[in-house]
């Protein structure tokens, strides 16, 4: 029996089985505050003496200068300069570790491992090591207040303690988002209060919460379809320019430096709960081609999904999309928390 198993059998002991956790909130229940067990992520370890310069050669943030406290998104391009995945980062005494969407780290662990070659470098699987919760919404930096002396001050930072790793990520929803990293044994003795003073989700909730911070994750149907400019990932710190060469940064800095970008990802509702990651999108003004794709959606608790959708920054500025074909699903835009520049 593997963890996951085991934690779901706590989950069900305590009248809170897996499908339960699963079970859609509301955009309102995640303002207000929320838990998750976050069970679909993987996370990859690297260690030995050159595991920052190897990392440093193949991602498109800086690693070399990565601090004990700091958190950075990084990405993973194909030679041709597209997202095969997109990583949470951050650093203990140890290892350099790696966070992903678990559907696709075995392959892109594998990938990574030929390229060691030489290099004083090994990559781990560690995500049966610890538990993994994700929290928010306005309740949930009091709730976390209350167990933890301090809290990471800003986005994308990070401390450690004895009840595990507090990691806060980007904010959503106006307030405060955290993954906790901790034990099984942790876990068990601080879910009881967590549940008592926030919603219960599950991964659909976080992915909900991501979706709303503007945040994407490059999943099994995504891999090698953006620039990570089209995901807006440099807008949220995960490229770095001055870091010299890894694979596909010739054509990413040129995506950045030559001629006014033509994508970008938005943010929409779409009220059909079947739209996913990888679903094309079209504007009636241009139906014979999609003018982009959906990136990530998540169930939004009203019968539909929230998701983040790249698309031509024409189509956006119409501000008439549709689910399919010209004649599908009206998507309804909404604001993303941070600006994707002129329409």
């Amino acid at each position: 029996m593997d963890f996951m198993d085991k934690w779901n059998q706590f989950l069900a002991a305590r009248g809170a089985a897996a499908g339960d956790c699963a079970s859609a909130l509301t955009v309102a229940d995640l303002a207000d505050g929320f838990v998750a067990p976050l069970t679909d992520l993987g996370l990859i370890a690297v260690t030995g003496e050159d595991a920052c310069r190897f990392l440093h050669n193949q991602l498109t943030n800086d690693v070399e200068h990565l601090g004990d406290n700091e958190v950075r998104l990084a990405g993973y391009c194909s030679p041709k300069g597209r997202l095969m995945a997109t990583f949470l980062m951050w650093r203990d005494a140890d290892s350099i570790f790696l966070q992903l969407p678990r559907a696709i780290q075995a392959p892109l662990q594998q990938r990574l491992h030929m390229f060691v070659l030489r290099a004083k470098a090994k990559l781990f699987d560690a995500s049966g090591d610890q538990v993994v919760f994700g929290l928010g919404g306005a309740k949930a930096e009091n709730v976390l207040k209350s167990m933890f002396d301090t809290l990471p001050p800003t986005p994308y930072s990070k401390q450690e303690h004895a009840l595990g790793t507090l990691i806060r990520v980007a904010d959503a929803f106006g307030s405060p988002r955290f993954q906790w990293l901790t034990s099984a044994a942790t876990a068990h003795s601080v879910w009881p209060p967590l549940t008592a003073a926030l919603a219960t989700g599950g991964n659909e909730a976080w992915h909900l919460s991501q979706v709303h911070a503007g945040v994407p994750q490059i999943e099994p149907a995504t891999q090698e379809k953006f620039v990570p400019q089209m995901v807006n990932f440099e807008l949220l710190g995960g490229v770095n320019f001055k870091k010299g060469c890894y694979p596909g940064q010739e054509i990413v800095a040129r995506s950045q430096y030559l001629g006014k970008l033509k994508r970008r990802t938005t943010l929409v509702t779409i009220p059909d709960a079947t739209a996913k990651a990888g679903d094309e999108v079209f504007a009636p003004s241009d139906p014979a081609q999609p003018c982009g794709m959906v990136v990530n959606a998540a169930a939004n608790g009203a019968g539909g999904v929230d998701a983040l959708v790249e698309m031509k920054m024409t189509a956006i500025g119409e501000g008439d999309a549709r689910l399919g074909s010209a004649s599908g699903v009206v998507l309804q835009f909404l604001s993303l928390p941070y600006a994707i520049g002129e329409l």
